[in-house]
């Protein structure tokens, strides 16, 4: 006996909008670079985008890692003259993309200067100035204090403190409470003064 194939009964989701899935499905992506958004052709596939931007979508295909094998066949070739002096000149002289510009670009975005914006949450900050207020730069005395709850040595706790002093601006506002510097110079002139201030202590 012949057994029967049970079919599930199709069922029209009203929850799903199937354009807008279609859209999301064939589209690759916003692109968050400025310098390669002025390029982008939506139109092309990421692969070719990139390609043609001399980028590399898959690193691992352009930096290639040398396998033993394929190194001695090259040298077989070579000995035996099997490779021609025409791809010898193809491989010596490689296209140049037609948006290479974008590369160039990119390189000089990183290369350029970014302020730093880390800075230490505020509970930390209270206990390195409470440090600061009570024996100023005697790490030693300072992992002997009560408050030292997580029993940090006294190079941990320099370490600290230089990572505070090296924050122009949370470093100028403690000066700036404490009096140390003029409270009515600009933000810059106190950031400024606050690099100056900084102590090598570094024995």
């Amino acid at each position: 006996m012949k057994i029967k194939k049970q079919q599930r009964r199709k069922k029209y989701l009203h929850h799903l909008n199937r354009r807008r899935m279609n859209k999301n499905q064939s589209s690759t992506g916003a692109v968050l670079c400025k310098v390669m958004k002025d390029e982008w052709d939506h139109k092309k596939s990421t692969l070719r985008n990139l390609k043609e931007m001399g980028l590399a979508n898959d690193p691992n295909k352009v930096l290639k890692i040398s396998n033993f094998k394929q190194d001695q066949l090259k040298k077989a070739k070579k000995i035996t003259k099997q490779e021609s002096e025409s791809e010898e000149e193809i491989e010596k002289k490689p296209k140049i993309p037609p948006k290479f510009d974008v590369v160039h670009k990119l390189e000089k975005e990183a290369n350029a200067p970014r302020e730093r914006k880390f800075m230490l949450p505020k509970g930390q900050v209270e206990f390195i100035t409470y440090l600061l207020d009570k024996y100023r730069h005697d790490y030693k005395a300072m992992s002997r204090d009560k408050k030292n709850y997580y029993q940090e040595t006294w190079k941990q706790l320099r370490a600290k403190v230089k990572t505070f002093m090296g924050i122009p601006k949370q470093y100028a506002e403690y000066l700036k409470s404490r009096g140390l510097i003029d409270k009515e110079e600009d933000e810059d002139e106190l950031k400024r003064q606050a690099k100056a201030l900084v102590v090598d202590d570094s024995e």
